[in-house]
């Protein structure tokens, strides 16, 4: 299809497509055709199977403002607080309450062992300390009454604790005397070495994510609805997309809002070659993972219009703003408290936490893209996510990926 009349049919079909570095017929018309329909994302949007389903309306999400202000002054205590300490030492260790707390403390006998972490201070000798019990009923009700930015989940105000068990828990603080004893150094979080990645991402028999490069291959050579495909306007996607992926995401001013490459890819797809490839579906990774790929080692670049920059600045609000049950913003856990162990897991900087995505996930055996990382953290602090295409995601996504301009891609990566 050359000459004027396969320019022709590609103009009345809508299948120029102005990616940067795109081939000479794509570069004879301007920005990318776009279906601006509402939805890139199934509808209605419903948690993974697996995923807990919790419903937690009544509090922050990074759509909406829910949560129940911190309290305004300490709760007062009459006399000594004689709370059953057995119990309160079964329930600082009791997972099922958002972790536990020992995901951020050291706690002596209940911290000994079962890797806790060290965001918060070791209370392993918080009975000597000589807080009045009025004190640590109160911190551990709600800490925000004493420090307003305190990265500790308000416990008490938030329905994790009732009164009685925070009861408990403050009569085993109480006996908190002596130094925590490990069993072994890696117990010991202020000794636990930092993990390393010292595997291969691109090497296929290290990394089973490879996989999806071979397949978004076959998705870009292959015709959809319309009799189109990809290769059909990008006959050499290599040079098509050498670098393309690396100014992604970037401001799109006909959906007013931040455009990912995984939401470019669905609604791309169905104004041009007619494919249905829905976010976060195998097919819309597998394309994103190969469009990536092709522009491995391209150094991040970052979309400088006005409308882009104010999407930074919104996303770096968001990034700091704390939604769920458990009260956490992405800076208290890769800001505030980065580099240190949240129980057995590493809690990395904002800088390079975007330019490995897609990544795949040892754990789960599964690609996640960047916008299904950020729902499971939202889902795991008890928050309610948002749908992938949900343009917070989109301000956000382009704040985290401004913290690693410059880094280089290197997808898919591998990660624990």
């Amino acid at each position: 299809m050359a000459g004027s009349v396969g320019v022709a049919f590609l103009v009345a079909a809508g299948l120029f497509v102005g990616a940067p570095g795109s081939d000479a017929i794509a570069q004879a018309k301007g920005p990318a055709p776009l279906d601006l329909g509402p939805d890139a994302a199934a509808v209605p949007w419903k948690r993974y199977a697996g995923w807990p389903d919790r419903d937690m309306a009544r509090f922050n999400t990074l759509a909406k403002l829910a949560s129940p202000p911190p309290p305004k002054e300490p709760r007062k205590i009459s006399g000594p607080i004689d709370g059953d300490a057995e119990n309160g030492a079964k329930l600082v260790a009791d997972r099922n309450r958002g972790g536990s707390c020992l995901a951020c403390h050291v706690m002596g006998p209940a911290g000994g062992a079962d890797l806790p972490g060290n965001v918060g201070p070791d209370l392993s000798e918080i009975g000597n300390a000589g807080r009045e019990d009025e004190w640590l009923f109160n911190y551990v009700l709600d800490a925000r009454v004493y420090n307003a930015e305190t990265v500790m989940p308000p416990w008490g105000s938030h329905g994790l604790f009732n009164d009685d068990e925070i009861r408990d828990i403050v009569a085993f603080l109480k006996t908190l005397k002596s130094p925590a004893v490990y069993k072994t150094e890696l117990d010991d979080p202020m000794k636990r070495a930092a993990p390393v990645e010292k595997r291969e991402n691109l090497d296929p028999i290290e990394n089973p994510g490879m996989w999806a490069v071979d397949r978004g291959e076959e998705l870009f050579k292959k015709a959809g609805g319309s009799g189109a495909a990809c290769s059909t306007c990008h006959t050499d996607a290599k040079t098509a997309f050498k670098t393309w992926a690396a100014s992604m995401p970037k401001w799109e001013p006909r959906l007013n809002k931040v455009l990912g490459i995984e939401e470019f890819i669905t609604r791309h797809a169905r104004t041009t070659t007619g494919a249905r490839m829905t976010m976060e579906t195998d097919d819309n990774r597998s394309m994103a993972v190969y469009l990536r790929f092709i522009a491995n080692g391209a150094p991040i670049q970052i979309d400088t219009s006005a409308e882009a920059k104010a999407a930074i600045e919104r996303g770096k609000a968001l990034s700091s703003r704390k939604v769920g049950q458990l009260n956490f913003a992405c800076t208290d856990c890769h800001g505030i408290s980065a580099n240190h162990w949240i129980r057995g897991q590493w809690l990395g900087e904002l800088k390079g936490q975007t330019d490995h995505f897609p990544t795949w996930r040892t754990s789960l055996q599964a690609i996640w893209d960047i916008r299904q990382r950020f729902q499971w953290c939202q889902v795991n602090i008890r928050a309610d996510e948002l749908p992938p295409d949900a343009k917070e995601y989109g301000d956000l996504e382009l704040y985290l990926t401004s913290q690693s301009e410059g880094l280089k891609l290197s997808v898919p990566g591998i990660r624990h």
